[in-house]
């Protein structure tokens, strides 16, 4: 993404998988060089593009330099990479539970201060509702959505304390038409959450095709992270909980057709649709999900304020979208979520899909939508929202 560091402006890099904690900042001259590591160029290719773009005739000593850099914190595909990730994977697959990769930045991880913080996020008019199938809530930082989060939390009370919280949330590092799942307990600052491993099992034995048990992803994802922790505060630090990480529906999006046109798709969908009847009274769906994604640092061409300019009219087609969910219309969602390749690029579209196929029945209403500028130049949209 852009650099956020005023004095280094350029290029930064750094491995969301967190196979590596390197980050390095490539400044704008030494940018379009990036394009030679590609498999196919050579470094005779990248000393000449090096030389085009600098004019420095020393480009042989910036070409070891370059690649240096980038093969020590695990940036190439090579033998470094390799055992960068084999070794965070075989770490997460050997715990005993999943740990709390956010807390100490987005969150405090220090109980006292996160029992400060949460009362002042939480602090509203919104009151509990004992009648609610689900909930859909923001998985951006809880710092710049705590409205929305309230707007949706805010309706849960101690009485759902005995249900099962199953939650859906965006894997932003998954693979497409992939399911991840763990039976770890969710650790926060609070306590451990009880993961419904009995339904992990199951799933895992009627749809293993779309399923990545021990899914790495869970060890660096932030949305269902966010949704423990709120669900901790208001029903206590045991709270039992299914994850599952919904990768991308991109095969449908770029391609045309449904996403259950894939047969493990629909082997998956129709598993966790089973589960849905048959535990009704026991569940509770928790949707962790963002909207739009737009401006500068997700690659548009233009730089992107809340509430003003483009995001006007994404504001609408966002309120489109949230018409189709609200009434319970997989299909209308869909096809606005395939106009224009996505082109809003909605991070949550899959999980909710996955939640209006599982519960055809369900209606929802929207409690609160907002633009939060992530940064000077570009914008994330999410909600509250809750379900009958």
């Amino acid at each position: 993404m852009p650099s956020p560091v005023e004095e280094q402006p350029g290029l930064l890099l750094r491995d969301s998988f967190r196979y590596s904690d390197k980050i390095l900042i490539f400044p704008p001259p030494i940018v379009p060089c990036l394009a030679c590591f590609d498999g196919v160029q050579t470094e005779l290719d990248l000393r000449a593009k090096l030389l085009e773009v600098t004019g420095d005739l020393r480009s042989g000593s910036l070409v070891t330099q370059m690649v240096e850099a980038l093969r020590l914190s695990g940036f190439l595909q090579d033998e470094t990479f390799a055992g960068m990730k084999a070794a965070k994977e075989r770490e997460f697959a050997q715990a005993d539970f999943r740990e709390p990769s956010h807390a100490g930045s987005a969150y405090p991880d220090d109980t006292v201060e996160l029992r400060s913080v949460m009362d002042e996020w939480m602090a509203g008019d919104e009151k509990p509702e004992l009648a609610l199938t689900g909930i859909a809530a923001p998985h951006v930082s809880p710092g710049g959505g705590y409205d929305s989060y309230r707007s949706a939390y805010g309706l849960l009370g101690p009485e759902y304390r005995d249900r099962t919280f199953v939650i859906l949330g965006t894997s932003h590092y998954g693979a497409p038409d992939r399911f991840g799942l763990t039976r770890k307990a969710y650790r926060t600052p609070w306590g451990d959450a009880r993961t419904d491993t009995a339904l992990v099992d199951e799933l895992t034995r009627l749809a293993p095709g779309s399923i990545g048990t021990e899914d790495y992803c869970h060890a660096v994802e932030h949305s269902i992270e966010f949704q423990i922790v709120y669900l901790q505060s208001i029903c206590g630090p045991d709270v039992k909980v299914l994850p599952i990480l919904c990768g991308s529906y991109a095969n449908s999006i770029y391609r045309g057709g449904k996403p259950e046109d894939n047969e493990d798709v629909k082997r998956f969908l129709g598993t966790l649709g089973e589960i849905a009847t048959r535990e009704a009274a026991r569940l509770f769906w928790v949707l962790g999900i963002d909207m739009a994604h737009m401006g500068e640092r997700y690659g548009d061409a233009f730089a992107a304020v809340a509430n003003d300019g483009e995001m006007l009219a994404v504001g609408g087609r966002d309120r489109q979208r949230m018409e189709r969910v609200a009434a319970g219309d997989a299909t209308g969602f869909w096809d606005l979520v395939q106009e224009r390749q996505d082109d809003l690029k909605w991070c949550g579209s899959s999980p909710l899909y996955t939640f209006l196929k599982v519960l055809p029945g369900v209606r929802g209403r929207v409690r609160r939508y907002e633009q939060w500028n992530i940064d000077d130049k570009s914008v994330v949209s999410f909600a509250g929202m809750s379900f009958i």
